[in-house]
């Protein structure tokens, strides 16, 4: 990794260039946490440098780092007036997150992972789907999960294509916010998961949500993701699965009472996340989230009637649960 002025291939003297005029706010805060990455933070610090939209500040959160990732970081912002890093003692993402939030002056937000990396025109093509929209939130695709599709969503909408996984996910990079939005959101402090606990609030808060799915954004899929279970579910502990499952409870409850008309189709994503447990624990032989699967499969058990009712089940789904909660498959 380069460590100074030149970083992004231009020189100290340009970027202030660029800057000139700017007052007050910028733009966009471009928010990376980062922790223990010092073979990959420097991708996508450049990356960010390297932005087509020049109007932004970027904060790096060293979020209590062993490594020279910190360093390296200080070694970037050295180079880039744009550039900010905040180092603090060890936190969970979620507290990382909230530092940079805090430090945040712009009018819009950005997420990005230190392990990831963007195109050239991220922050542009955001900017451009969030204004052109007046939408309070943007989102573009990834590598993986790319459609040349545009929608404009009201919030149900939105939530309820979150919920499918099928055009975007939980993760906050991929997406732009409103400052207005993230005003009232902050991110546990406490939880292994941060993204499950929140996004659903800003979805649910946002009047209007454009979606363009051309990738614009790289996640970099490896053993370190904290998410990496949901790739490699013979990672997924008791624990994990706990937590995602008190995430959902708290969703569907919280949504109910925000969307009242849509408290089936609430529930019905959260019985679709045990069904889906149920099956990959048992087919997987995952033996130490047996307990978990004995509850879930009662639970659901308990709510057959209701869940089989449900329009937006799938056929794939009714067959799990003749196979899984009818026959109690082992």
């Amino acid at each position: 990794h380069p460590a100074g002025p030149g970083l992004a291939g231009e020189s100290l003297e340009l970027r202030k260039g660029a800057l000139e005029g700017l007052e007050g706010r910028h733009m966009i805060s471009v928010i990376m946490l980062t922790y223990n990455r010092e073979h990959l933070v420097s991708r996508a610090i450049e990356r960010i440098l390297a932005q087509t939209y020049r109007d932004f500040e970027f904060l790096i959160v060293d979020n209590g780092s062993t490594d020279k990732s910190g360093a390296i970081a200080d070694a970037y912002a050295a180079g880039d007036p744009r550039t900010r890093v905040i180092h603090r003692e060890r936190g969970n993402i979620g507290a990382g997150r909230n530092t940079g939030l805090n430090a945040a002056r712009g009018e819009y937000i950005a997420f990005i992972d230190d392990d990831d990396w963007a195109e050239p025109d991220f922050l542009a093509f955001l900017v451009d789907l969030l204004e052109e929209n007046r939408a309070d939130m943007a989102i573009c695709g990834a590598e993986g999960k790319a459609f040349d599709e545009k929608r404009v969503m009201g919030p149900e909408e939105a939530l309820i294509e979150l919920m499918w996984r099928k055009y975007y996910t939980s993760g906050f990079p991929l997406k732009l916010f409103r400052r207005t939005l993230m005003e009232r959101l902050r991110f546990s402090e406490t939880d292994h998961y941060d993204d499950i606990g929140l996004i659903y609030r800003a979805f649910a808060q946002a009047r209007t949500v454009a979606y363009h799915g051309l990738p614009k954004y790289h996640i970099y899929r490896h053993e370190g993701n904290n998410s990496a279970w949901t790739t490699d579910h013979r990672l997924l502990t008791p624990e994990t699965l706990d937590e995602y499952l008190t995430a959902y409870r708290t969703r569907t409850a919280w949504l109910s009472g925000l969307f009242p008309d849509r408290t089936s189709t609430w529930r019905y994503f959260e019985w679709s996340f045990m069904l889906s447990m149920v099956e990959k624990i048992t087919r997987l032989k995952l033996v130490d989230c047996g307990p978990l699967r004995d509850r879930l499969t009662a639970a659901l058990s308990a709510d057959r009637r209701d869940l089989l009712a449900c329009p937006e089940i799938l056929d794939f789904e009714r067959e799990w649960v003749e196979r899984y909660v009818e026959n109690r498959e082992e």
